[in-house]
């Protein structure tokens, strides 16, 4: 890993806006590093992040893995030279636009299991975070590539929850898991979908630092209904602030 890279891998319940406040992230770091090279990836099955950041996919990391593997049946013996040829279609899957890279780990036809493309995922972390300065991974919403150790190197975990009882729990759950198969530098929490966030007065949730707490996002809302990016909301957008507080918190902005 080069030292200079920035991880940060989002993580949380199901349904609790991981998915925009990962689009969020992406865009103000383009933003605010126009130089650096930024890398979204899509590590959660349910395939929302490319819609959020204004893109369309047309070769997921399952794709490639698939092909890599048939290709280099009986023509390729040593493991250096797989990865060799991944990396090198890595780089040709990837889509640019405004100032970062994406990547979307996709959806195995094999219903339920995603072990094998999440084992190729670990592998493709450690392949080009070398090449970026920033990468931000929107995980699957529970705990199963902590548990797999996908998310082994990271630098920063940001983990999303409302404020019912079943989110605290799994952010609760997962962070526990994390502190002993993670090597991570720093880590905190957004609270999404809060009806008063002026109200909380508390400044800890799960053993971390609240970062942030987010209100309802009227921009947002009617971005996320007519299909638009995150690029296209308004800067005030309350969203855009949180994540913006977020991140400075973390010591990344």
């Amino acid at each position: 890993m080069g030292k200079s890279a920035k991880i940060i891998a989002l993580s949380g319940k199901g349904g609790v806006g991981k998915t925009s406040i990962s689009a969020a992230a992406v865009r103000l770091l383009t933003e605010s590093f126009p130089q650096a090279k930024i890398l979204a990836i899509d590590a959660d099955p349910a395939v929302g992040l490319s819609t959020a950041l204004g893109i369309e996919v047309t070769e997921t990391l399952d794709d490639i893995r698939k092909r890599v593997a048939k290709d280099v049946t009986g023509k390729l013996k040593d493991t250096q030279d797989i990865l060799a040829e991944a990396r090198f279609r890595l780089f040709e899957a990837m889509q640019e636009k405004k100032g970062f890279a994406f990547l979307a780990i996709g959806r195995p036809e094999a219903a339920g299991c995603y072990c094998a493309v999440n084992a190729y995922l670990k592998q493709v972390i450690e392949l080009l975070i070398g090449d970026f300065d920033y990468v931000v991974i929107d995980g699957e919403a529970g705990i199963e590539q902590i548990n797999r150790r996908v998310m082994e190197k990271v630098t920063h975990l940001l983990f999303v929850s409302d404020q019912s009882k079943k989110g605290l729990g799994v952010i609760q759950t997962i962070k526990n898991v994390a502190d002993e198969l993670v090597m991570y530098d720093r880590a905190g929490v957004i609270l999404n979908r809060v009806t008063h966030p002026e109200l909380i007065r508390y400044d800890t949730v799960a053993d971390m630092p609240l970062l942030a707490a987010i209100g309802s996002d009227q921009a947002h809302a009617e971005n996320d209904i007519e299909g638009r990016s995150v690029f296209e909301l308004p800067e005030d957008a309350p969203i855009l602030s949180g994540v913006r507080k977020a991140l400075c918190g973390l010591g990344i902005l």
